[in-house]
């Protein structure tokens, strides 16, 4: 694990180093770049980058809230850091916001965007009810009241729950609830989605429950640069992570397709 400073924090970041075209993962709202390591294991020809956001993993930072906005700028700065002029831009759930505020941003630094249970819309009632109700209970009560009820939700596979509890619990509550709270803080990107021209791939599990299957499809559709949707049956909202088999495959497909001709 390697530090770069960006923007007053200290952003925590794994690096293969190769000689190699970029990508770089964004991961999930309370998880941390280690979720990548299904894919980071098994991709090769590439070099691959995973980080940790704000509020989460092993980044240092004054523990304010921020907006998904600073999060691409902090993704762009670790970029610079790293001397990668393009790259592919990879996002799970709340990683799929960063990426594609990233590629509004500055396009001509994405090559290609891939985008896992994710949406580019606003939460709708609803789901904003459930989050402010995770990250009340996560200010009052901590991981181990969460976990029971969100993890079942995030990770279908419950052989994975003992180490992600144990990641958050290396978190204070003040993080944990506040990481949620910035995610309950999403923009619509409804007016600007069309903006993004880069070649997408969008991944989804039919099963998942924070971002519904309809939400895929829809950003499959808004995006003009789609060339693939990938829908994985019976499968939940952190695909990578629990069935890395299904998605390792057309991931490595579309790398060798859109780094080809980028």
């Amino acid at each position: 694990m390697a530090i770069a400073t960006i923007d007053g924090a200290r952003i925590h970041y794994l690096d293969s180093g190769a000689d190699a075209p970029a990508v770089i993962f964004s991961h999930g709202n309370l998880m941390n770049g280690e979720m990548w390591a299904p894919q980071l294991d098994q991709l090769t020809g590439y070099r691959t980058i995973a980080w940790d956001a704000r509020l989460q993993g092993r980044t240092e930072d004054d523990g304010s809230r921020y907006t998904y906005w600073r999060s691409a700028q902090d993704l762009l700065g670790l970029l610079d850091h790293l001397g990668i002029e393009r790259a592919t831009l990879v996002g799970h759930s709340q990683g799929g916001f960063v990426a594609q505020r990233a590629a509004l941003l500055a396009p001509e630094r994405v090559s290609s965007l891939v985008l896992i249970d994710t949406t580019y819309t606003a939460w709708p009632a609803e789901a904003m009810a459930q989050m402010g109700q995770i990250r009340d209970l996560f200010t009052a009560g901590g991981p181990e009241a969460v976990a029971p009820i969100l993890l079942p939700m995030l990770l279908g596979r419950a052989d994975l729950h003992p180490q992600w509890e144990a990641v958050w619990r290396t978190q204070s509550r003040e993080r944990l609830s506040g990481a949620v709270n910035v995610l309950m803080n999403v923009d619509d990107l409804s007016a600007r989605i069309g903006e993004i021209t880069a070649p997408a791939l969008v991944i989804h599990g039919e099963e998942d429950q924070p971002v519904p299957l309809a939400a895929g499809r829809a950003l499959a559709a808004a995006l003009p640069g789609t060339q693939d949707l990938i829908t994985i049956p019976g499968v939940g909202h952190t695909p990578s992570l629990t069935h890395p088999d299904q998605v390792n495959g057309p991931l490595a497909a579309f790398l060798a397709r859109t780094v080809a001709v980028a």
